[in-house]
Order: structure tokens, then C-alpha cells, then sequence
């Protein structure tokens, strides 16, 4: 089974769970995730992004500082800018999140329902479908010099004709090799492997 295959059938399985959408950064290094699925009513994530409100989201700062699962009716959460009220105007008013990871690679993820609090059973089992996607994300340590050599030379700007000439290497080799190089890293394009692969600082 392919990762993207794998992933889509736990996002669908965390669908189930969580009626009111979710949101799940994985492995978020530099402040940013290298995977981020959103499920929440546009209207909000619209809302929360002019806002600024990453900043001053209480689930954020637990996530950074904690890991488990936790609530957001927890008393022990602080909210000095009320930002579970203004969730609650656009339909999120119970939830759960979910925090793992080393804090240079951590996951966050946060799940929603309108109706009523999750059980203890339903996030016992979101957290293990988190914890089988930070664990099926994990990016790779290196690359082989093979795809390193191929990444650079498009990454400066060779074609493929001119990449496998200049590494003396015909262009099917050089497709084979970004291709290994895209996978590997999970990126759909060359553009994302290039980029994923400086960003994990491995070229």
C-alpha cells in the first residue's frame, strides 16, 4: 500500500470521528508542517487565518509545550483571547487535540464536533491514527548521491537532456532517479522534492 493510500484511508477514518472537522499539521519543523490536512468549515479557517489567530491559539501553544491528548473544555487550558468562543460562533464547540513527536518534528492534530464532548474510547483511538501518520510521514534521513546529484542539477536550472549529460548518465536514468528521489520524499512533483529535500536539509 502507498503512503498516499494509506493516508487517505486514515483521514477518512478521522472524518468519521470528528463531524466537525479537524485540523493536523505533521511534523511541523521551522513553524511550518511538512503535511497539512484541513476539514473545517471554510468560513472559519477563513476567519481564523485574516486573524492571525495561530498565534494566540491556546491548542497551538499545549501542542509546542505538551504531548498526549487533552480537551479544550480542560479548566487547566488557558484562553486569555477567548479563542474557544470564537470557535464555538462557527459551529465548533467541543474538541480534542492531539500532540507527538520530538518539538524539532512535532505533529499537532485537532478534531471538532458540535453535539457533545469526545469519549475517552474516540480519542484513544484518533491519537493512534495520529500517531500511524506521524509515523508513516516521518521524513527519510538521506538520499542516496544518486538523487542528490540529480535533485541539484535541476534544482540549478539543467532540463533533463542537459542534467544527464552533464552527469554523464542517459535521461532515463535521470527520470529514474528523481522519480526514487519524489518518492522517497514523498513529493508529487520535482519542484516539492526539491525543496522538501532542502528543507530536511539533505542537499
Amino acid at each position: 500500500m502507498t503512503v498516499k493510500l494509506a493516508l487517505d484511508r486514515e483521514l477518512h477514518q478521522l472524518t468519521l470521528f470528528a463531524p466537525g472537522g479537524y485540523s493536523i499539521g505533521l511534523h511541523i519543523r521551522f513553524t511550518s508542517p511538512l503535511f497539512m490536512f484541513q476539514t473545517y468549515d471554510q468560513s472559519w479557517q477563513d476567519h481564523y487565518t485574516e486573524n492571525g489567530y495561530v498565534l494566540r491559539d491556546p491548542m497551538v501553544a499545549w501542542g509546542f509545550s505538551t504531548t498526549g491528548t487533552i480537551r479544550w473544555s480542560d479548566r487547566s487550558l488557558p484562553d486569555p483571547f477567548s479563542l474557544f468562543k470564537e470557535a464555538a460562533k462557527y459551529g465548533l464547540l467541543f474538541g480534542a487535540t492531539i500532540a507527538c513527536g520530538p518539538i524539532k518534528s512535532r505533529t499537532i492534530a485537532s478534531f471538532s464536533r458540535a453535539d457533545r464532548e469526545f469519549s475517552d474510547e474516540e480519542i484513544s483511538a484518533i491519537e493512534g491514527i495520529v500517531l500511524r501518520m506521524h509515523d508513516m510521514t516521518e521524513p527519510p534521513e538521506e538520499l542516496t548521491k544518486a538523487q542528490i546529484e540529480a535533485l541539484r542539477c535541476i534544482a540549478g536550472g539543467d532540463r533533463i537532456a542537459a542534467a544527464a549529460a552533464k552527469l554523464g548518465i542517459s535521461e532515463s536514468a535521470l527520470k529514474a532517479r528523481i522519480t526514487s528521489a519524489r518518492i522517497r520524499l514523498m513529493a508529487r512533483t520535482t519542484a516539492e522534492a526539491i525543496q522538501r529535500a532542502k528543507d530536511y536539509r539533505l542537499m
